[in-house]
């Protein structure tokens, strides 16, 4: 049994939420999304909310049970709140600028700017004294983490001297470098 699938999703004032099959659709002030759940799961609305239940007792519904109802927490909470990462790029002369509103300059090293087109949904802002932090928000978990994610991979930061790109708080194990 799943102890995360067996909680109803409780849809907050101001949210609305419908469920035609298997696509759930959630409408809230900051926008509106929809997800559609695998066949091998159920989705009803009920008083207390959403519940997600699985067709069958087999190790497929189990495996996707948990997952369908956090992507259905989702929705409300990105709806409601919205989601947000924060990345730092660390080195001398690294820094980021935005280029119009839809695409991010990063200067990391490289003998020419990398340039980041931001989709459609996601906002990315730079701030900071020497454009080293990027913040990327937007309604879409999945999107704002998959955004976040190319931005790091550009330029990963390295375990010697901790120069790249990084996510705000993360621990890099460093490194010691050779000896005499």
């Amino acid at each position: 049994m799943s102890r995360i699938g067996k909680k109803p999703v409780s849809v907050p004032s101001g949210v609305t939420a419908t469920v035609t099959g298997q696509t759930v659709k959630v409408k809230g002030p900051k926008g509106e999304l929809s997800f559609t759940c695998p066949e091998a799961i159920k989705v009803d609305k009920a008083a207390t909310g959403i519940t997600v239940t699985p067709r069958e007792d087999n190790p497929q519904g189990r495996a996707m049970w948990g997952m369908a109802r956090t992507q259905v927490m989702n929705l409300i909470d990105g709806v409601t709140k919205g989601y947000s990462q924060t990345l730092e790029i660390q080195g001398v002369g690294f820094r980021a600028a935005m280029k119009g509103k839809d695409s991010l300059q990063l200067q990391i090293g490289f003998s020419h700017d990398v340039i980041h087109k931001i989709p459609a949904g996601v906002e990315v802002k730079v701030a900071g004294a020497k454009q080293e932090i990027i913040t990327v928000s937007g309604i879409d978990k999945q999107k704002v983490g998959q955004v976040a994610a190319e931005i790091r991979a550009s330029r990963p930061p390295e375990p010697y001297q901790g120069k790249g790109i990084r996510y705000q708080g993360e621990y890099i194990h460093r490194k010691e470098g050779k000896k005499k």
